[in-house]
């Protein structure tokens, strides 16, 4: 229940300080929304309209207003169009207490629904995260392995070298570096596109799923993870080695494999684990730089364009499912330890 308070506590953070960084910015997003010959009244009844008229305090706690899954709502056609909830009770003359679901608004420029936006563009990036954490994962967990069995061999030196190199490199560059290389100059052979989206529409009006435009940013995004996970596994798996429990298992005669599977390595994974969850949800985060490289329509491109167009209903809402993303993620993490430690349990 505290961890839940918590989670709650900086979704609320997040929301008030991207919402304040946001609303503070000297751009007006009703001028955005006619463009430049638009007049003062229309601008003025627009933003009436959106709300963008009341003081900075007053959009905060109505967004926050909207956001909460309890809520007292009027009793308004509007407000039952907006909202869909279950009432609880009703007061004569100042609205209805209710039971609803988190109201992300609508977009500025389009007028969609927000969460309908995030709906159609959290999938690609998610099948691209979960692509490039789950091959960076096992090679990680494999090299690091390698590294700790025989400790400054040449193939440990070799490999953490490399590994340094893949962690210092951020993910843009890398997928700069692919792009140039694997898609352009080497794109006969490889047969991978420079740029493309996970789902193309076909010239009969059908959307056609095309996997060889996951490879390149998932590459990209894998490369720091692998990385880290190397050099965190080695570092772990050295110092278990290292434990009197552990030299007491070779002394018994215990083969190798079964010292390194049922007594080493769950006792080393804690560190790995916390790391892992945290990464994958920063490479939600970090596919946003890689989707524009490669034009991969995802939350990236979505909250780079409302980001352009100044669009803040849309930028809050991806940023907040970011949050919930991570938040989410550190809840698991307490879990996979029980499952994953014995001595936690």
């Amino acid at each position: 229940m505290v961890k839940l308070l918590y989670a709650v506590l900086v979704l609320v953070l997040v929301v008030c300080l991207v919402s304040g960084v946001v609303f503070l910015s000297p751009v007006d997003p009703a001028q955005l929304t006619f463009g430049q010959r638009s007049d003062s009244a229309t601008v003025a009844a627009k933003k009436a309209e959106l709300g963008l008229d009341a003081p900075l305090h007053v959009q905060l706690f109505a967004y926050l207003a909207d956001l909460s899954p309890i809520s007292i709502i009027g009793d308004r056609p509007e407000q039952r169009r907006k909202y869909h909830f279950l009432p609880l009770f009703t007061w004569k003359g100042r609205g209805i207490l209710v039971l609803k679901m988190p109201y992300l608004r609508e977009s500025f420029q389009s007028g969609r629904p927000v969460w309908e936006i995030l709906a159609e563009a959290a999938p690609a990036t998610a099948m691209l995260a979960l692509c490039a954490f789950v091959p960076a994962l096992v090679c990680g967990l494999a090299l690091g392995g390698l590294c700790a069995r025989w400790p400054n061999s040449h193939l440990d030196r070799w490999l953490m070298s490399i590994s340094v190199l893949g962690y210092a490199v951020p993910s843009y560059v890398v997928a700069l570096l692919l792009a140039l290389l694997l898609a352009y100059a080497w794109g006969a052979w490889t047969g991978l596109p420079v740029q493309g989206p996970l789902y193309v529409l076909s010239d009969f009006g059908d959307w056609e799923l095309h996997w060889e435009n996951m490879v390149l940013p998932a590459l990209a995004l894998g490369m720091r993870p692998v990385a880290l996970f190397t050099q965190l596994t080695r570092s772990t798996l050295l110092d278990v080695l290292g434990q009197d429990y552990v030299r007491t298992a070779v002394a018994k005669g215990l083969p190798p494999w079964r010292v390194w599977w049922r007594h080493a390595l769950p006792n080393a994974l804690n560190p790995v684990v916390s790391a892992a969850t945290g990464w994958l949800g920063g490479l939600l985060s970090g596919a946003f730089f890689v989707e524009n490289v490669f034009a991969f329509k995802g939350l990236g491109e979505v909250t780079v364009s409302a980001l352009k167009a100044f669009d803040l209903p849309v930028v809050l809402g991806c940023v907040l499912f970011t949050a919930c993303v991570f938040v989410v993620l550190n809840l698991l993490t307490d879990v996979l330890y029980r499952v994953v430690d014995p001595r936690v349990r």
